[in-house]
């Protein structure tokens, strides 16, 4: 049973989304609801293919949309800080506390600057007002959709951020309709297949990890936050194995498949015993130890 991460499909989006424009509080409504963004953005060329705009400009585009996330975030926190304004009045410390955070919020905004990356504002800002769906504080990376040619292309001279991975969306397209045997010589011959660097990338964005759990009847990864400590990663199993933590009995994935299973790991000594303090590794292939 391996990890998973859901990408959902969300219509693209137009100046003055914020204002209504296009599926507008629609599409702001349904990007509320993931934890990650991934932008796909147009580099190619073809005048068979109508661009929203009449141009081909991923800088543009990005600063378009950018922008509308920006003023949709900005309308969210105008409304807090109006609904907060009278308990924060009254002294409640929580809600003065609020208030500042949501004020810093608005100046970022203001500025035409996203909440990510603002060294002001903290996690624990973040966990007061997190009843404020707040699009701009989403981790986010970018695909850029390139013509076959461009593959070989960089992020920086496709004028796309660093963290940007290159699809050619059409090659793709073609790839899909080749039988599995073909698509796989071709893949080998001369194309590096994007989706496992998608996922990773999404992976790597959203700071998860995984670990495994592998047994007579099933093998299963397990996927938690980076830094998670060992009873953190037992409760993602079942509540009460995290409540009645003991122990952890842990072999790097590496040395697990090399030997072929618990037995021999345990044999070769790769096995090792973990307290509640243990910080997870990526790959690390595990047993919990609990009370009853």
């Amino acid at each position: 049973m391996p990890a998973a991460i859901k990408f959902v499909d969300i219509a693209g989006l137009v100046e003055g989304a914020s204002k209504g424009e296009g599926l507008g509080n629609k599409f702001l409504s349904h990007i509320k609801e993931t934890d990650a963004i991934c932008m796909v953005v147009r580099c190619f060329a073809d005048s068979n293919i109508t661009h929203v705009s009449g141009k081909v400009s991923p800088v543009d585009d990005i600063r378009v949309i950018m922008l509308e996330l920006i003023l949709a975030d900005l309308e969210q926190v105008a409304k807090a800080l109006e609904r907060n304004e009278k308990e924060a009045k009254s002294g409640n410390k929580e809600a003065l506390a609020r208030q500042e955070i949501l004020k810093k919020m608005k100046e970022t905004l203001e500025a035409e600057k996203t909440l990510r990356g603002n060294e002001n504002i903290t996690d624990n800002d973040y966990q007061l007002v997190k009843d404020v769906q707040l699009i701009t504080a989403k981790p986010m990376f970018f695909v850029a959709n390139v013509a076959e040619d461009q593959l070989g292309e960089t992020p920086a001279e496709l004028n796309m951020p660093e963290n940007t991975v290159i699809v050619s969306a059409r090659l793709e397209t073609e790839l899909k309709e080749l039988t599995p045997a073909d698509r796989m010589a071709f893949v080998e011959a001369e194309h590096r297949d994007p989706l496992p660097e998608i996922i990773s990338t999404g992976y790597r964005v959203l700071n998860l990890i995984s670990f495994l759990t592998a047994g007579p009847m099933e093998s299963r990864a397990w996927t938690i936050k980076n830094s998670s400590k060992a009873p953190q990663a037992a409760g993602t199993i079942h509540g009460d194995f995290e409540k009645k933590f003991i122990a952890a009995d842990i072999v790097p994935y590496e040395k697990f498949a090399e030997v072929g299973g618990w037995i021999a790991a345990r044999e070769k000594g790769f096995v090792r015993t973990e307290g509640k303090e243990y910080v997870m590794k990526d790959g690390d292939v595990v047993v919990f130890k609990h009370g009853g």
